[in-house]
């Protein structure tokens, strides 16, 4: 079977955004596995309006469709996601309530209070409406572990459990990426 097609979204558009950091890690580690395909899309290159908003410009509005047909191309997800207020960040929800994740799964690499797992929790109840399917095992970056990599220069990767984590949700992604897109195929060949 063919590659299967991945997306790692930054979800924070913030600045001083930490967010950059585990997006390069969980890249680097997918690209290093042959099943994968590999593309980092970064919400702060697509500025779009909220979700419904009537005040929306043309190029919000463009964007939002240029960010929805840019995810079709995708057969699965993992989405950086920060934790501010015990929930995940407006501008990834709002990025995600405009695309398009019908039928493919997605994976979570969470960071913040308690390691982003109450903003990640959130988000497998919108995914499941949304029809994809959240894969079981999410990565949390705990506060001692952020601070390690932004004050003390180390890496996530020096981290076992992170490690392990990361090799169980790309197992996952990948089951169900196998899986989910041979399902879609099977549909569109019958349409």
């Amino acid at each position: 079977m063919s590659k299967i097609k991945i997306a790692v979204i930054v979800g924070s558009t913030r600045i001083g955004r930490f967010a950059d950091h585990p997006a390069k890690w969980i890249a680097d580690i997918a690209r290093k596995r042959p099943e994968f395909e590999v593309e980092v899309l970064d919400l702060l290159d697509y500025p779009m309006p909220f979700f419904g908003e009537a005040r929306a410009s043309e190029a919000e509005s463009e964007t939002a469709e240029r960010w929805k047909k840019k995810l079709r191309e995708f057969d699965g997800f993992i989405f950086t996601v920060a934790e501010y207020n015990h929930g995940p960040t407006a501008v990834l929800k709002n990025a995600i309530d405009l695309g398009d994740f019908i039928q493919k799964p997605v994976g979570f690499v969470g960071y913040g209070g308690v390691g982003g797992a109450r903003a990640v929790e959130q988000l497998r109840l919108v995914f499941v409406e949304m029809s994809a399917a959240s894969v079981k095992t999410g990565v949390h970056i705990s506060f001692p572990e952020y601070l390690s990599v932004v004050k003390e220069g180390k890496s996530l990767g020096d981290y076992a459990h992170l490690n392990e984590a990361v090799k169980n949700m790309l197992d996952q992604l990948s089951w169900w990426g196998n899986a989910l897109k041979a399902a879609r195929a099977v549909v569109t060949a019958a349409a």
